[in-house]
């Protein structure tokens, strides 16, 4: 028996669709004006069907995807104090935490920092200044913890990577092979870019530490990608697909890789786009900026409180434990009242999120082609060519905030909450690229 709604609603291809919208619009010119352009250099069409999946390899991308659901919810802590902090870490493990990750700005005393926190059981990732040298904490952690460690580092140090990495061999769940997406993101990268940087920064950093002596199998699971994620909600479900796509496509050209190796993709909401001006804003794009990243499959996820880009060292401690749980909240929202931890690859077979996944892979694969035939990604940096290429996106974006496009508690909708409060910047990791805010040109 046929299902009464496709005799009511009989199958409509999109030549028909367009036909309508013109008639109701009277407009022949109609489908042009509901066309759109990303930074990526994307047309987005306003209306996607099955015909536009014909020429996509859907298999291949679905089949990259992760194929368990749930994420780690793993907020950021900045240690100044190993005992008092120590109670506020085990705190917030007992409040909905997953894993942690801290920041590090000198020599730390492990056995009282993480004293009642075994890191067999939860992750813990450390994020270290430059003047905290990497092996040194490694072998300090090793004593403190001499069992198989969870987690990894956050902090990508070329000169000390392949020894970390043999340090680390008994413990395959602790990731040492740190690349990021971080600089590019907050310097005014698009997707494609960050995308094509990322992989491009990975593959210099195989080809040093297999030049050590590391095999590339040993290193793929060894390795932990961290990235941002930025506000254009369905582009950034679409680049962490992306990304697996492209990792796929990248690990495939070692011959010794027989069989699926897992790497960790660790995700943080972004700074970049984030307003001092109003920023309570930045929870609807923190709260957004999450969903994406757990869409798009992270597997850890940390989300930034909201007046994270706010010196709030003069706040009190009420005020910094109210962001901070809101942060933590929005991960534990994500899973307990959306259900999103239910469920691998949501988004699969969505024909809008597919075409830009599809799109995102083809665009970043040739741009990180271009920068191996420049001789790798630190020979392109030392060019200037990732600047450059950087330098116009931003640029790109910034015109289009000063042509109209609106950038919410700042351009538009603008309370000033903080007039007496200093801005943070932190440094990253090149040194070559700048540190911003979007939203500073007009704050």
């Amino acid at each position: 028996m046929e299902p009464l709604f496709s005799t009511l609603f009989p199958a409509a291809d999109k030549a028909a669709w367009l036909a309508q919208v013109q008639k109701e619009l009277k407009n022949e010119s109609a489908y042009e004006n509901l066309l759109w352009q990303t930074e990526e250099g994307f047309t987005v069409e306003p209306y996607y069907t099955a015909g536009e999946m014909h020429h996509r390899p859907l298999k291949t991308v679905q089949d990259s995807q992760k194929q368990a659901p749930g994420w780690l919810n793993a907020p950021e802590q900045q240690i100044s104090d190993e005992k008092s902090d120590n109670v506020l870490l085990r705190d917030v493990l007992a409040r909905g935490a997953d894993a942690l990750v801290l920041r590090l700005s000198s020599q730390t005393d492990l056995s009282r920092l993480l004293n009642g926190i075994k890191l067999s059981d939860t992750p813990i990732f450390f994020r270290l200044d430059d003047n905290v040298a990497a092996t040194d904490f490694v072998k300090a952690l090793k004593i403190v913890a001499p069992y198989q460690l969870k987690g990894g580092l956050l902090t990508g140090v070329r000169t000390s990577m392949a020894e970390i990495t043999r340090l680390t061999a008994d413990s395959p769940l602790f990731r040492t092979v740190s690349v990021g997406s971080h600089e590019f993101h907050n310097a005014g990268a698009n997707a494609t870019q960050e995308l094509a940087f990322t992989l491009a920064s990975l593959a210099d950093a195989y080809d040093q530490l297999t030049n050590e002596g590391l095999p590339i199998d040993q290193l793929v699971p060894k390795t932990l990608l961290s990235i941002s994620v930025g506000t254009s909600y369905f582009l950034e479900i679409a680049k962490l697909r992306a990304l697996r796509v492209l990792m796929n496509r990248f690990l495939s050209a070692y011959s010794s890789i027989t069989h699926p190796i897992s790497y960790t993709i660790h995700t943080q909401t972004s700074t970049f786009y984030d307003s001092a001006a109003t920023p309570y804003t930045n929870l609807l794009r923190s709260s957004t900026e999450a969903m994406a990243a757990v869409i798009g499959g992270c597997d850890v996820l940390t989300v930034h409180p909201y007046d994270n880009v706010l010196d709030t060292s003069s706040n009190g401690s009420a005020d910094r434990n109210h962001a901070d749980r809101i942060a933590r909240n929005v991960s534990v929202l994500l899973k307990e009242e959306s259900y999103l931890d239910k469920v691998a690859d949501p988004s699969a077979g969505s024909y809008y999120i597919e075409t830009l996944t599809s799109q995102l892979v083809d665009a970043a694969w040739t741009l990180f082609l271009d920068v191996e035939k420049r001789g790798g990604f630190t020979k392109a940096l030392a060019a200037g060519f990732i600047q450059q290429e950087i330098e116009r996106s931003y640029q790109a974006k910034v015109e289009a905030i000063r042509s109209g496009k609106v950038l919410v508690g700042v351009t538009k909708f603008r309370f000033d909450e903080s007039s007496n409060q200093t801005h943070h910047v932190s440094k990253n990791g090149t040194g070559s690229l700048p540190n911003r805010r979007l939203a500073e040109e007009f704050e």
